[in-house]
């Protein structure tokens, strides 16, 4: 067990630079804030190559000693990302997904180029919730699901289904080409309501500002829209996603 309680520590250094995307995909590390979602990654087998920890309340956890770092609340604020500094910050590996688990999946959830790092971590969370098997994220500028706050906001549910950037549309067309492709479009002429799922699907949803690209829509062979009050235009991403995915994988 080690003990580290000044600020200006190079290993802490070196771990505040993980709340940047370049420095976590350099070392394929990334930041777990707080009890909760260490617990979840220690239960789905993520690796986990340090834990720093108040050192005023290790005694309250079981921890692995051999990879724990008694700390002060400073060192705790200083590299975490949230306003008040949890009691716990770890340093973990990422999750490496094979593109072979695709093989296998028949209910399969596509966000383009999200960016909004609240609505992806709960769109993670609401896929596990509703028993999606893989999650799709596509094109150049999707956000980072490593990046702390999407952490956060997926509670732990971050590492129960593979995960996959695919930024080419050939790519893309291998893979889903004999999947019912469900394109989700505010203009669709078919209500959700009205639809009967099929056995292999692929749910797109685009982002918020820009919806789904012309190559998707091109590339559905299904597009439906969700039944609501005309003086609506739209919903909020999230909301539209966990309506979807529970009328269409549940």
């Amino acid at each position: 067990m080690q003990e580290i309680t000044s600020v200006n520590n190079d290993f802490v250094k070196e771990t505040v630079k993980l709340q940047q995307k370049k420095y976590r995909d350099k070392e394929n590390k990334f930041i777990l804030e707080g009890k909760k979602s260490l617990e979840e990654a220690m239960i789905s087998g993520i690796n986990i190559e340090c834990i720093f920890i108040d050192k005023n309340k290790f005694q309250n956890y079981n921890l692995p000693q051999e990879k724990v770092i008694q700390t002060t609340e400073a060192v705790l604020k200083k590299i975490s990302t949230t306003d008040s500094a949890p009691e716990i910050v770890a340093v973990a590996q990422k999750k490496t997904c094979s593109v072979k688990d695709l093989s296998t999946c028949k209910k399969v959830v596509l966000l383009e180029n999200i960016k909004d790092l609240g609505n992806l971590g709960t769109i993670l969370r609401t896929s596990v919730a509703f028993c999606a098997d893989a999650v799709i994220l596509y094109g150049k500028e999707c956000a980072d699901m490593y990046n702390p706050k999407c952490v956060r906001a997926s509670v732990g549910n971050l590492w129960k289904l593979p995960i996959f950037y695919i930024a080419d549309f050939e790519e893309l067309k291998k893979y889903f080409s004999d999947f019912e492709r469900v394109a989700t479009l505010p203009r669709a002429k078919t209500y959700l309501k009205d639809y009967d799922a099929a056995d292999k699907m692929l749910v797109m949803f685009g982002s918020e500002a820009d919806g789904l690209s012309k190559e998707l829509v091109d590339f559905s062979s299904k597009k439906l829209k969700i039944e609501m009050k005309d003086s609506v235009e739209s919903l909020n991403l999230s909301v539209s996603c966990a309506i979807v995915l529970y009328e269409l994988f549940l």
